[in-house]
């Protein structure tokens, strides 16, 4: 475990219109800063999220308004990400007198002066000299929490005969489809592994069908004792299953899955529904390109790589020109 690299004082608020995608890149440099960040909803009238991020926030929300998630004291720090997000720290900027220092972790599409520090990753074009770039975006995906993980796996899993493989599973999105086709295709990937002797640990996002994990259900319910799928209740032991999976597939529909699956070190097999985008292309490319995953192609492959992770890079730029804004 790396040291805090801001003092355990240093106030953070964490911006969030609710996406956990977006929630789980900012909690993930506030975490390696040491820092206990607070989690600040907003939730802007369709008139006024239509506008965004061009337009101001939602009269309701400002700070001298009952229940405003910016009622003062304002932060140190405020970290954010998602198009909803932008006029609410820009907001904040303004009202701090400018001495919040503010983060926007992605492109805000309105140019370099929408916060004091931007990361974004090298497929996205926009770049200035308040801009971080890296391959891979942050997340809470640690090195100390896989071995944790190792040493007190969670019994479900922990049942599983070795060797285990997790398939991480995303979903429909703006880009994404998940046809009936694709739903059929995951579902004999699950039982063909099933088939090879490996256990299969299958978890899903928010985004994921229940038509999908139904589909995959299905296909190993005659393999007992060799799959786990987390069907939403309890906790979501995905942190185990990265941690004890000796292969992972994850679906190619979400920067973040993918970023979290290569920080293991293990070999990643990426599935990609049907859609795409040219950017998400460029980024499994990359991928591919440094030795972490490759696409799924019918089997399992083996290989080894060292673990791909900027969380602590983009942490460690976000203190240093932190400190160099207080000072």
């Amino acid at each position: 475990m790396h040291a805090a690299l801001l003092p355990l004082s240093t106030k953070v608020w964490v911006l969030s219109d609710g996406k956990i995608g977006d929630e789980t890149q900012c909690f993930g440099v506030a975490e390696v800063l040491g820092v206990a960040a607070q989690r600040r909803l907003i939730a802007p009238r369709r008139f006024y999220a239509w506008l965004m991020p061009y337009g101001p926030i939602d009269p309701r929300d400002r700070p001298d308004q009952p229940g405003s998630p910016l009622v003062p004291p304002f932060p140190d720090i405020a970290i954010t990400a998602g198009r909803r997000t932008v006029a609410y720290l820009r907001h904040l900027k303004r009202e701090s007198g400018g001495r919040t220092f503010t983060i926007f972790m992605k492109d805000p599409y309105v140019g370099t002066r929408a916060a004091d520090l931007i990361w974004v990753p090298q497929h996205d074009k926009l770049r200035g000299p308040n801009v971080i770039v890296t391959a891979t975006p942050a997340h809470r995906i640690r090195a100390d929490l896989l071995a944790a993980a190792r040493k007190t796996s969670d019994p479900q899993l922990a049942a599983l005969a070795a060797p285990r493989i997790a398939m991480i599973l995303g979903g429909p999105s703006t880009h994404h489809r998940y046809s009936q086709a694709n739903e059929q295709e995951l579902a004999a990937i699950a039982r063909r592994l099933a088939d090879q002797g490996l256990s299969v640990m299958v978890t899903g996002s928010r985004r994921t069908p229940q038509s999908t994990l139904a589909a995959v259900k299905a296909a190993l319910a005659d393999a007992p004792g060799r799959h786990f799928i987390w069907d939403g209740t309890g906790d979501n032991p995905y942190v185990a299953m990265l941690a004890l999976a000796e292969s992972i597939l994850v679906t190619g529909d979400s920067v973040n899955m993918m970023a979290e699956a290569v920080a293991t070190g293990t070999p990643v097999h990426i599935y990609e529904p049907e859609g795409g985008h040219p950017k998400m292309t460029a980024y499994i490319d990359h991928l591919i390109a440094v030795g972490a995953a490759r696409r799924w192609t019918g089997q399992l492959e083996h290989w080894s790589y060292a673990p791909i992770d900027a969380t602590l890079a983009i942490a460690d730029e976000v203190a240093r020109r932190y400190l160099a804004f207080r000072n």
